[in-house]
């Protein structure tokens, strides 16, 4: 195990960057891909060298059925990415009877063709003039003087989904579309014609009267939109306050809120105003493109990613090396390591603000430039990273406490009313918001997550704060309560149980909860039922939606790290064989250079439930509901290339050091 561990470390620091910090690659779906080749096309770019180079990446990722899909080893493709996939490679001129483009409109229309696409999808065929814009839901730019008490105040919705409603609202006003040449257009998708097209959004099974009243209100709106108050006065200071907003959200490397949605949709919509690509803020839009940050390039092909992960990637580095007790050998890349994070602590106050005007800023995000929006996720990781410092005289000297002391205070300011916390804000829970027909796309909401949480009262416990301490005990108290019955916990932010699981046990054991407790032995017990015959442990994206596959998938190292951390942190004599196992699962998947290969999605970003938390996968009209199945159509998932590394080394080491107490 020491070997292992050894050149697993040595295969890290080999990532470093020379300023300290790591940064895996955030791999995503081919709609990233597609949009910002219809988003270049729109903005009257239909020559930027990226097109191309984009539509190579969208043909390599494309499935032998014609179709793509959100995540690696999907069984099903997926309806949205292969309708945006094929629209993108149509506007670059790919003739619609090349085979590749053939098997995917036949995909399409074998799946029940455009009638079931989402929204999002539904905005992009408006912009480029394939679906009328009275078909997509109305988002008036008038939201933007709702009062921050009023329930459906832009504070109100997750950060995610209020940083693109914002653009949505101009392009939703103005309607604009460049359509596709005519030899281009997606005739293919329209077998029966365009004038025998049924656009309406189809409702979801079981819809209850808000979701209907807000169906209603959604034509009311769209017939307001087509009487003369477009270029009415108040609607012109509306979309003045909107592209205000958007302007003053604008990040320093140039996108929008640290993810590609608001930096795409806040680019057209300021184009559709008048904003020519020499206008700073355009001109910094488009550079971003070319950030190694955000872009990765492939022989002819460019991925661009949903987000970058460098804050996420370092503080979980650190603490990898800090449980390998690599800190000595490999001090210099440590010390410059924690300079890098410590320095990323936002001084500044974001939209989170709203709710807490005066609460001192704290926080930690997860990119490299996104001040407005920073989460209690990143926040309380950087507190564990930064904990194992905090008493050397050197850090003393940067202020390394008045850091961890702004950051449990922000962390305690962010709680929720029910104990628990939400990655960017507080009490953002209120599930009236999710009925309206513009937030079919995945989560509208942010509210407290249980793997969150667990990193809190993890952060809370090494920093020393007392368990008896109310933010602890109310957190406590909410965890407890969200355990399943069959004894896992839901993972918000990882796939899934295994993560949700992995992370509330050490937070258990360092706020010194009795590790002897039924509730935990049944934790325990769910994990031992899931470790597969190789010894390690996999979940597929799929238990979002089949209870079948919950805690069941292909076996993968971060995941087995999640599972063994778990069982470490309770430390039960009959648990020593499955760690031992669990151990020698991953000493024989390593590589020989020191590192693991996983090719599965891990990593969460939307479920696609629409509440963002836990829900009944016993519902039989489950998939009705949420118009989507075990291909998580309106799901977003992640695949964060380090994740095959820190974790591993983690659970290795903390096995390594029970082995040397010799327990």
């Amino acid at each position: 195990m020491p070997q292992a561990i050894s050149s697993a470390c040595e295969w890290l620091i080999g990532q470093q960057k020379p300023d300290g910090h790591w940064v895996g690659a955030v791999e995503s779906n081919a709609c990233m891909e597609a949009q910002w080749c219809l988003a270049l096309w729109f903005i009257d770019l239909e020559d930027h060298p990226l097109r191309p180079r984009l539509g190579k990446a969208l043909l390599e990722m494309q499935r032998e059925d014609g179709s793509w899909s959100v995540y690696f080893g999907a069984g099903h493709g997926d309806i949205n990415t292969t309708v945006e996939a094929y629209a993108a490679l149509r506007s670059l001129g790919y003739a619609a009877d090349l085979p590749a483009l053939s098997r995917a409109a036949d995909w399409i229309l074998s799946k029940g063709g455009l009638k079931n696409v989402r929204v999002f999808t539904r905005y992009w065929l408006a912009l480029i003039g394939e679906w009328p814009w009275q078909k997509t839901p109305c988002l008036p730019p008038e939201i933007i003087w709702f009062p921050d008490r009023f329930t459906f105040s832009i504070y109100n919705f997750a950060q995610w989904a209020r940083a693109t409603m914002m653009p949505l609202t101009i392009l939703s006003a103005r309607r604009p579309a460049r359509p596709l040449r005519p030899q281009d257009r997606l005739d293919a998708l329209f077998p029966d014609g365009r004038e025998n097209f049924d656009y309406e959004l189809p409702a979801k099974a079981g819809e209850d009267l808000w979701g209907k009243f807000f169906r209603s209100a959604d034509r009311g709106l769209h017939s307001l939109q087509s009487l003369p108050i477009r270029r009415f006065a108040p609607r012109e200071a509306a979309i003045r306050h909107v592209i205000e907003w958007i302007i003053r959200h604008q990040d320093a490397d140039g996108g929008w809120g640290g993810i590609q949605p608001p930096w795409i949709y806040s680019l057209m919509a300021l184009h559709v105003e008048g904003y020519q690509i020499y206008h700073p803020v355009m001109a910094k839009a488009l550079d971003c493109l070319n950030d190694p940050g955000w872009r990765r390039d492939e022989g002819d092909a460019t991925w661009i990613q949903a987000t970058n992960s460098p804050v996420w990637d370092t503080m979980l580095a650190i603490m990898a090396l800090h449980d390998a007790d690599a800190e000595e050998l490999h001090s210099p890349e440590m010390e410059k390591a924690l300079g890098w994070l410590l320095d990323r602590q936002i001084r500044v106050k974001g939209d989170w603000s709203v709710k807490l005007p005066d609460t001192e800023p704290g926080g930690w995000a997860f990119e490299y430039a996104n001040d407005k929006y920073p989460d209690t996720d990143d926040t309380a990781v950087a507190l564990i990273a930064l904990a194992s410092c905090r008493h050397r005289p050197k850090w003393q000297q940067r202020d390394i406490e008045g850091a961890l002391t702004r950051g449990v205070n922000w962390l305690i300011a962010m709680q929720s009313s029910c104990g628990g916390w939400g990655a960017f804000d507080k009490d953002n829970n209120k599930s009236i918001l999710t009925k309206i027909p513009f937030c079919d796309f995945g989560e509208a909401l942010d509210p407290p997550s249980v793997d969150v949480t667990a990193h809190v009262l993890e952060a809370f416990g090494l920093l020393g704060i007392s368990r008896n301490h109310d933010s602890v005990q109310r957190a406590l108290a909410w965890v407890r309560r969200e355990q399943e019955p069959e004894g896992p916990w839901f993972g918000r932010w990882g796939v899934n149980y295994l993560y949700g699981t992995g992370a509330v046990l050490p937070a258990l054991a360092a706020i010194g909860e009795d590790m002897t407790q039924p509730y935990i032995d049944k934790a325990c017990e769910w994990l031992i039922s899931c470790q597969q015959e190789d010894g390690g442990w996999g979940e597929s994206c799929a238990s979002y939606m089949d209870i079948r596959s919950v805690g069941r998938g292909k076996t993968t190292a971060s995941q087995t790290a999640w599972a063994l951390m778990g069982l470490i942190a309770v430390n039960r004599p009959q648990d020593h064989r499955a760690i031992t196992d669990g151990c020698r699962f991953l000493i024989d998947q390593q590589q020989n250079n020191g590192s693991w290969k996983e090719l599965e999605f891990t990593g969460t970003g939307f479920p696609g439930y629409g509440v963002g938390q836990t829900i009944r996968l016993d519902d039989p009209m489950l998939s009705k509901r949420l118009l989507q199945g075990a291909e998580l159509s309106r799901a977003f998932m992640l695949r964060y290339d380090l994740y095959r590394q820190y974790f591993p080394i983690m659970a290795l080491s903390r096995a390594s050091r029970l082995q040397r107490a010799g327990n």
